[in-house]
């Protein structure tokens, strides 16, 4: 005979009063380095310092008027409200396989091979979700963009960090990976154009590593957000031969259509893979906001005056950067893309914290310390392109000052 429950009899540990237990999946997971940053941040400012932010790619130019348009248009109407599909509407996959098709020349199947997302952040943690077990092991670029680290924590997952180097012009060392035991490897992160260090994609590496990965059965999730910013040649990794048997392609409207606040990403992938992560991703969302889907449907049609302009106004931004580090004495590449500049620190400086702090507290001007991308971006540090010029002549003004 069963009996019945009753919480006197359970051995659980109950809370104490100073707070409740947080589960196991949290241990080693901090508070996102620029959620604690901005808070300080905003401790300054209310003591009167006008912190000028130069640390975070959050784009402060706005989408494009029509794209704005369509989405009070769409929001106005009364039968745009219900709950979506969970793989999106078919005119907002239609858009993404058209611009793959027109700005890639890569050819995807709408209905079977794209997935909207509410921000590829979220594909992040959909995909680690999806694939790792416990214990199961992603390899990781270092220096890289953090939330790679966290999600594969969260889902249960072991990070490797492959190093990346300025002398390998920040491209993996296969002699490194090969060397390593590769038996519980599940995936591999990869992005490129690189962030932070704005390195573009090396057709012959990416072919390497679409082999290794073949080779080792790994599945990599290439990032690819900043393909349009100061490029003059955006490129996907599905473009290359063989790439959709093992690749996973995640991109977003945040950087290149200036929407990071509206929250829309997609994943590109062989029609199996969608299915997986739909599996995982139909129980943890109810689809977006149709009226946001068919404006950035229209973002998605956009032609080339549109992203010569929006870079034209970040080239002439850069050029007050590159300024910025010569008058600090950094190191840095001419060559780099995407919407920050990287650089290397002067050697009296004990690390990119350093000389991060000392330009805030000296001269109310933040920059982001390197090494929050990785052991490997500890001498470095980074600066955003998401400000006026105006500001960066500001910045620059502190700075000498």
């Amino acid at each position: 005979m069963s009996k019945e429950y009753n919480l006197k009899d359970s051995t659980s540990q109950i809370p104490s009063s100073e707070g409740f237990t947080t589960s196991k999946r949290l241990e080693g997971i901090g508070e996102y380095y620029f959620s604690q940053k901005l808070r300080e941040i905003d401790e300054l400012n209310k003591q009167g310092k006008n912190i000028i932010n130069l640390g975070i790619g959050s784009p402060d130019l706005p989408p494009h008027p029509d794209v704005v348009k369509v989405l009070q248009e769409e929001a106005a109407k009364p039968n745009t409200h219900a709950y979506q599909s969970y793989k999106g509407s078919p005119i907002l996959r239609n858009a993404i396989k058209d611009w793959y098709d027109t700005w890639y020349g890569v050819t995807v199947n709408a209905d079977t091979e794209v997935l909207p997302l509410i921000g590829s952040k979220e594909g992040i943690m959909h995909i680690c979700m999806t694939y790792l077990n416990e214990g199961d092991i992603a390899l990781v670029p270092n220096p890289g963009y953090p939330t790679y680290r966290s999600a594969v924590k969260l889902a249960g997952g072991v990070c490797v960090d492959y190093d990346l180097t300025e002398a390998n012009h920040w491209q993996p060392d296969f002699a490194q990976l090969e060397s390593q035991d590769l038996r519980k490897v599940k995936l591999l992160f990869v992005n490129y154009p690189h962030m932070p260090t704005g390195q573009l994609p090396n057709v012959a590496v990416l072919n390497k590593l679409i082999a290794f990965a073949k080779q080792h059965h790994i599945l990599i999730i290439h990032d690819n957000p900043y393909s349009f910013i100061l490029n003059e040649s955006p490129m996907s990794l599905l473009s290359l031969d063989g790439a959709k048997d093992v690749v996973i392609e995640l991109n977003s409207l945040s950087k290149s259509q200036n929407m990071a606040g509206w929250r829309v990403g997609m994943l590109v992938a062989a029609k199996d893979r969608i299915d997986e992560v739909l599996r995982f991703k139909s129980n943890m969302d109810s689809g977006m906001f149709l009226p946001v889907q068919l404006a950035a449907a229209k973002a998605l049609s956009l032609g080339k005056d549109w992203y010569d302009g929006v870079n034209a106004i970040y080239q002439a931004r850069r050029i007050k950067v590159f300024e910025l580090l010569d008058l600090l004495g950094c190191f840095y590449s001419k060559n780099q893309v995407g919407m920050f500049v990287w650089a290397k620190i002067p050697a009296n400086y004990k690390d990119g914290y350093a000389l991060s702090d000392e330009i805030l507290y000296k001269s109310n001007v933040f920059i982001t310390p390197g090494g929050i991308f990785g052991s490997a971006g500890n001498g470095y540090i980074r600066v955003s392109l998401c400000g006026s010029v105006e500001r960066f002549d500001e910045a620059i003004k502190r700075i000498k000052n």
